[in-house]
């Protein structure tokens, strides 16, 4: 249990140095937006381009505008040229009826899943919220913390049962 404390110590570290290249990512030139699974680790939060041939889907998840108020952020799943798809949100609303939108040219954020963040946003929508890296979770040292406590834990729950032993 401690060498897993120890393990989740260096994760932290791990992931502090990642979230710190996310946030410098959006100073950097853009990227093509990643086709494989490889790619896109490289690639998050940094500004690329797409080109929709087709809109495969139409679709809205739970989303923020760029002011922070709550409704829906449209997204696209897309035909790319040359061949793939890649999910596009398109931008936000609070209105369930969903945009006319059939494709084209969109710029924009890499963020997880991976998706393309268009900005400006489309199809007559609000902004949506950027996606920012802070709002990825470093809890490894809450992790490491909980892998010493299950260590002492064990260490007292030891002692006693020697002192229990010791007594019979």
């Amino acid at each position: 249990m401690i060498a897993l404390g120890v393990w989740q110590l260096g994760r932290a570290d791990e992931k502090a140095a990642l979230l710190a290249s996310y946030a410098e990512a959006g100073e950097q030139a853009a990227v093509t937006f990643p086709r494989t699974d490889d790619a896109v680790a490289a690639s998050l939060y940094r500004r690329s381009s797409v080109l929709c041939e087709s809109v495969n889907s139409l679709g809205a998840v739970a989303g923020k505008s760029a002011q922070g108020r709550s409704g829906l952020a449209v997204v696209a799943n897309c035909k790319l040229d040359g061949g793939g798809e890649a999910d596009v949100v398109l931008g936000w609303k609070s209105a369930p009826n969903m945009p006319d939108w059939s494709g084209g040219e969109v710029t924009g954020l890499i963020a997880p899943g991976p998706r393309l963040v268009a900005d400006p946003p489309l199809a007559g929508l609000e902004p949506v919220a950027k996606p920012d890296p802070s709002d990825l979770p470093n809890n490894h040292l809450a992790y490491a913390g909980q892998w010493f406590f299950f260590a002492l834990t064990a260490l007292v729950i030891y002692v006693l049962a020697l002192r229990r032993r010791r007594k019979d």
